[in-house]
């Protein structure tokens, strides 16, 4: 009794001879539970598979439910598309447009909305514990332009030595910048220890 077993071929195997040569080719077959590809943007014209359509026309009138053959027939009296802008309402919600103006006045409102986010970047600024006022007036002024550009701005304090044994002193200049950026900044992360520094976060206010 022969007895046959079905399974999966993942590869077929192509055998070429000739007189001087023997190659053997594998051909990769498309798995069959591969997922399919689907269409990106909203249904279009016959795409709408919905038995009925809330149908608004070309100059935003209500027309009311029809089916959505009766929506493309008008779309095509006008001379323009079907588009589905509401898949999710019940009954789909579609409109009477010019498909291709859509696509491109969507694609430029994203544009100017990427254009318009401002990418935080995060500022460092140093400072030591016997830092004088000269020098922390100069750090100052980059701590303010810094928040001023809506960035945020780490202040590190790094001790060194026998300064560990005076964190007093670090913290007590940390809170001398809280104090001094209150009105542009908000302490987004309190002074901690880091190994051998001392750090906090000022982010911008908002404007």
């Amino acid at each position: 009794m022969i007895c046959a077993l079905n399974r999966p071929a993942a590869k077929v195997t192509v055998a070429l001879h000739n007189p001087n040569d023997q190659r053997t080719d594998s051909i990769a077959r498309r798995p069959h539970n591969a997922p399919p590809t689907r269409d990106t943007g909203p249904r279009v014209n016959d795409k709408i598979r919905s038995p009925e359509i809330r149908l608004i026309g070309a100059d935003g009138e209500n027309v009311g439910v029809v089916s959505p053959a009766r929506g493309l027939e008008l779309a095509e009296q006008a001379g323009l598309d079907l588009v589905e802008i509401s898949p999710n309402a019940t009954p789909p919600v579609c409109k009477i447009m010019d498909f291709g103006k859509f696509k491109y006045e969507t694609q430029k409102r994203e544009a100017e909305a990427r254009k318009k986010q401002k990418i935080i970047e995060i500022k460092e600024v140093k400072f030591r514990p016997n830092t004088d006022t000269n020098d922390y007036n100069v750090k100052m002024r980059n701590v303010f332009k810094f928040l001023d550009n809506g960035d945020k701005v780490k202040i590190t304090l790094r001790f060194r030595g026998r300064e560990m044994a005076h964190q007093n002193l670090g913290r007590e200049l940390l809170e001398r910048v809280a104090e001094d950026t209150k009105d542009v900044g908000r302490i987004e992360n309190f002074p901690k220890m880091e190994g051998r520094q001392m750090v906090m976060l000022i982010g911008p206010l908002p404007k």
